[in-house]
């Protein structure tokens, strides 16, 4: 259709709706309507309402005029249904403005439920309300568009259009309130720590910075959720977690949105191996509570949450996936020497901590499929997490990987204050080399560990990434109802 023909719909639409107003019939005044039903009630009860009078609001999808009977089929939150408009049942004047009525406007139907001669649970209308006239014209086959980027930047119309992805946003409601009553029912307390920080910290990333107006001050966007929380823990609260957005000054990937929702939690008197207890038991009894089932489809893989879960340290799986065993490499020289023979790219300041992790991340961390701890990363990329006790290059630390991709992070964490800071300072040391991800300083934090910190484990979990596996949803961007987007004027629409 051409640009000249979707202007002249365009005009007669905001033509009919100038000749209601003339009427006195404008849509737009109406301010309620008062309905007792959702379609899938009437559709899954059909014996408990046939007969009934029942009042329905949606938009109108498709219709079918005819002489002085018509059909339209509305949509509403939970489906269609289909009304059947009879002249002699809603009156000629009421006939003749619905032959007019647009499909995208939306509707209030009175009616009866019945079954018309070939069985389709239908609504006999007695009376009709338009409660809002649509002024664009509805794609015609939404869900077969190309154009993924145009469903993504006007997300109304993909809600609209394509019941699926409805579904997948009540399902992600579903997953966030079952994680909390799981973790209400191990008695965690659900708090709110600030979004805007003076000082960043809690994970390895880049943040936003604004500023603070009254203050004069800069200030950045939380990169993460850890450090207020574990302040929370010495204060005396030892059970506690917020779910809530963090944001990363990132790229766009189908992995990566710079705003996003992360879980994090922090329970006294534990270590890793009691986060790797709850994350486990979290994610089988989520999955089974939304899913009725612990086996998991997704894309070409189908995963078991019912077996317990593999464990590997990064050490071992490296060995596994790659040939290269790390336990004999002496030094960062040598590490470095047989990462130029694996051609994996490497920074100056990097140490052999950090090959090992690039050697993870070149070799292994695509073949975790079923769901696998990591454990025991190097201490140079852990600077929040306790030492082994049998090997201080070490950490008391593990990701949670499921089809190739890492869903959740877990420490012991450090309450050692001395051990802490000397950690902040490494990771002032990699900022002045020019890490922009490393931490700064918390001197407040490192205060509030010389209080007394007692032993305590800690679990982030990415609600996004968890979301696309329950739902089978290939990009972040199918769970965000909402998700960065390029500009248009910079974008291929």
């Amino acid at each position: 259709m051409s640009t000249e023909d979707i202007n002249d719909l365009l005009q007669i639409k905001r033509d009919k709706l100038k000749n209601l107003q003339l009427q006195n019939k404008d849509p737009f005044k109406e301010v309620k309507f008062d309905f007792t039903n959702y379609s899938s009630d009437i559709l899954n009860d059909f014996d408990a309402f046939e007969g009934k009078e029942v009042r329905i609001p949606g938009r109108i999808m498709s219709r079918r005029l005819m002489g002085k009977a018509s059909f339209c089929d509305i949509e509403d939150r939970d489906g269609r249904i289909q009304c059947y408009v009879g002249k002699d049942n809603i009156g000629e004047e009421f006939y003749d403005d619905f032959k007019k009525y647009d499909i995208g406007d939306i509707i209030g139907v009175v009616g009866v439920v019945f079954k018309t001669r070939k069985e389709e649970i239908s609504i006999r209308v007695s009376k009709i309300t338009l409660l809002s006239k649509t002024l664009q014209t509805l794609p015609e086959k939404f869900h077969g568009l190309t154009d993924v980027e145009t469903r993504y930047r006007h997300r109304y119309l993909d809600l609209m259009m394509n019941k699926d992805v409805r579904d997948t946003f009540v399902k992600r409601s579903n997953i966030i309130k079952e994680i909390r009553a799981f973790l209400d029912r191990r008695e965690y307390l659900e708090v709110e720590i600030p979004v805007l920080e003076q000082v960043y910290g809690g994970a390895s990333a880049e943040p936003f910075t604004t500023h603070h107006n009254s203050l004069n001050l800069d200030m950045f966007l939380r990169i993460a959720l850890e450090l207020p929380l574990k302040k929370l823990v010495v204060g005396g609260l030892p059970r506690v977690y917020e779910m809530g957005r963090v944001f990363r000054n990132e790229g766009l990937s189908i992995k990566h949105n710079p705003e996003f929702t992360s879980l994090e939690l922090y329970e006294a008197y534990t270590d890793y191996e009691g986060m790797m207890e709850l994350m486990e038991s979290l994610m089988r009894e989520v999955c089974i509570k939304v899913n009725n089932t612990d086996k998991i489809t997704y894309g070409e893989h189908e995963v078991d949450l019912s077996k317990p879960f593999i464990r590997m340290t990064m050490t071992e799986s490296v060995l596994k996936y790659s040939g290269v065993d790390f336990k004999t490499i002496k030094d960062t020289a040598e590490a470095k020497k047989i990462a130029k023979e694996k051609h994996i790219k490497f920074e100056d300041r990097h140490e052999k901590g950090d090959i090992l992790n690039l050697f993870f991340d070149e070799f292994v961390e695509e073949n975790l499929i079923q769901p696998t701890f990591i454990t025991e990363y190097p201490i140079e990329i852990s600077p929040l997490t306790k030492k082994t006790p049998y090997d201080e290059m070490f950490v008391e630390r593990f990701e949670l990987f499921v089809v190739g991709r890492e869903f959740a992070n877990a420490y012991s964490e450090i309450n050692d204050p001395i051990d802490q800071r000397e950690r902040f300072m490494n990771q002032e040391r990699l900022r002045q080399l020019g890490d922009a991800e490393a931490n700064m300083i918390d001197e407040d934090f490192l205060l509030a560990l010389e209080y007394g910190f007692p032993p305590c484990g800690g679990l982030g979990l990415g609600i996004d990434r968890f979301v696309m596996l329950l739902t089978n949803s290939p990009s972040i961007r199918d769970v965000l109802l909402f998700p960065a987007m390029k500009p248009i004027n910079n974008s291929n629409e």
